[in-house]
């Protein structure tokens, strides 16, 4: 157990910080798992009006820093590369 006031601060901001990604990644995995779903079944037209949603997640998360907006980038693109295939 932290011992010095800023090592008991700092402990209380990384369980905020852990509780905070781990519900920024769960929300990444739900939607591209939903997404992945859609497309596997075969239902393109309800992909490709999620599609939106899956972006804005995507784009959510490059903006707070939890993914690289690279990785966003290619994200994405692999994504609709899925839905055009």
């Amino acid at each position: 157990m932290p011992k010095t006031k800023s090592a008991k601060k700092a402990l209380r901001q990384n369980i905020r910080r852990r509780a905070r990604n781990l519900t920024r990644k769960k929300k990444i995995k739900d939607t591209l798992k939903k997404y992945k779903q859609l497309i596997i079944a075969g239902k393109r037209g309800e992909a490709k009006s999620f599609l939106p949603q899956v972006y804005k997640v995507l784009d959510k998360m490059a903006k707070v820093n939890f993914i690289k907006e690279g990785k966003a980038k290619r994200l994405k693109s692999r994504l609709t590369k899925q839905l055009l295939e």
